[in-house]
């Protein structure tokens, strides 16, 4: 069973601090800061690897059920968007995640496309860890 890992170090204060974060396959490091993740500063954020987890688990977890369904894809492209909030009580919250999805998947129609998507969103590990947080899902079908 595979144990994934990541990174982060982050030095200083809240506003004024500034933090890095890598992946433990050496594949990705950046710098991550307050500005980064509640405004539009330069560098990633929490939110943003979490997107980056989602669409990429839904895309391989919809091309897998799509192949299993005996309509393998040609292309499966997905996004994800996380919505963080930071008014209310009890802090910043993620109160949203929407995954969108174009696929072009030859001889499926598109009521069992759609079923498929859904299964995915449901099914894929990142959805499943994430299940507290509302995650809307928009999949269209294109080409064939």
């Amino acid at each position: 069973m595979p144990v994934r890992k990541a990174d982060a170090v982050w030095e200083g204060g809240l506003k004024g601090g500034h933090g890095r974060v890598s992946l433990g396959s050496g594949a990705w490091a950046g710098p991550y800061s307050f500005a980064s993740r509640f405004a539009d500063g330069q560098g990633s954020n929490p939110e943003e690897l979490i997107a980056a987890a989602h669409a990429g688990c839904f895309a391989m977890a919809l091309s897998a059920g799509l192949e299993r369904s005996g309509h393998p894809p040609r292309r499966v492209a997905a996004s994800a968007k996380v919505h963080l909030e930071t008014g209310g009580e009890g802090g910043p919250r993620i109160s949203r995640i929407e995954l969108q999805v174009e696929a072009e998947v030859p001889g499926i129609d598109a009521a069992a496309f759609q079923e498929q998507a859904r299964q995915a969103k449901e099914g894929c590990p990142v959805s499943k860890a994430l299940a507290a947080t509302e995650i809307t899902l928009d999949a269209r079908l294109v080409g064939g």
